[in-house]
């Protein structure tokens, strides 16, 4: 799930997170549960509670909307690349639940699935406003190869407990070491963040699992995720959430984070509802029932993942669907 993003502030300093499974998303001011850099609007995707779930609200009435874009970008379009960093070396001989290893099959397998296809259903180029694309406006692509390269960026450590503004300091640096010094390269880019067990930022686990952001450079504007090492939080984020594994959280909070980028590439110009939800969060940590978390073959390899919100679903009422 994902925190709800003032919408006011600017586009450089917004945040949007993944909550830890305990709470419903709801509008965080600046300096916000889960945002230690004041001046920063957070959308997080919440921890999940101890009855198994929380479901964010999502009335049928409640699609998403289109808010405009940030400079004319809203969603990814063209190429649609992720690029994987684990930063610091901390990640040297520390990777206790091979978290690496499936983040890099998941990103390999999700490009063209029918899960990540109800992204294609949302554009930019439209006007502000717009619920329904159509044939209108450039859509969000489901290409099948998303996955594009690997950093380790460990010749030194990282911050033990690092803050939003070296978070995104290191996509930048990211950016630099995968030559995307465009800003037009950028605009179909999403670099994610891995920070190695025991170091993450604060709030994790505990306010939230993860987290999606943008931040202005020299290269354009920048999309990325931080990403803690999820199995640290145990099922807070997911570890065991309906049965789908001790592992699970990996693939349904890195799945949050990737459909959301690509639908709202630097929140909040993209695609989110009138509560500031965007398609992950609205479909956060359901139990049981319609979009229920479940695992999905991804072109053949499964993989726990939760559902996305699809405005097409119900007749158009709108609603968590796990294929499109």
């Amino acid at each position: 799930m994902i925190k709800s993003l003032v919408v006011a502030l600017s586009f450089a300093s917004s945040l949007a997170v993944v909550p830890a499974v305990g709470g419903a998303g709801h509008a965080v001011a600046a300096g916000g549960p889960g945002n230690p850099d004041p001046g920063r609007p957070t959308i997080y995707m919440p921890v999940k509670d101890a009855h198994g779930g929380s479901r964010p609200r999502h009335g049928g009435s409640n699609n998403l909307t289109y808010h405009g874009g940030i400079g004319g970008v809203g969603v990814e379009t063209g190429v649609d690349q992720v690029y994987l960093v684990y930063w610091g070396s901390q990640w040297n001989n520390n990777d206790p639940s091979g978290e690496a290893a499936i983040q890099t099959s998941f990103f390999q397998h999700v490009g063209g699935s029918s899960w990540n296809n109800s992204v294609t259903q949302y554009c930019q180029g439209v006007a502000s406003g717009t619920a329904t694309c159509g044939s209108s406006g450039t859509h969000v692509p489901n290409p099948a190869n998303v996955y594009a390269s690997t950093w380790y960026d460990n010749s030194s450590a990282a911050p033990s407990r690092p803050s939003q503004s070296q978070l995104s300091a290191e996509a930048v640096k990211a950016a630099a070491h995968f030559g995307n010094t465009t800003a037009a390269a950028n605009t179909h880019v999403q670099y994610v963040i891995n920070t190695a067990s025991g170091n993450n930022a604060s709030g994790f686990g505990t306010q939230y699992c993860a987290w999606h952001s943008s931040t202005s450079s020299s290269y354009g504007n920048i999309a990325y995720t931080n990403m803690p090492y999820i199995t640290d939080a145990g099922s807070s984020c997911g570890a065991n959430f309906n049965g789908l594994g001790s592992a699970a959280g990996i693939t349904i909070v890195g799945g949050h984070e990737f459909a959301e980028t690509e639908t709202d590439i630097f929140p909040n110009g993209g695609w989110l509802d009138g509560n500031g939800q965007e398609n992950g969060d609205k479909c956060a940590w359901i139990s049981s029932g319609q979009g229920a978390s479940d695992s999905e073959s991804l072109n053949g390899v499964k993989f726990p993942v939760q559902s996305l919100w699809s405005n097409a679903f119900n007749s158009g009422q709108g609603g968590c669907v796990q294929t499109y």
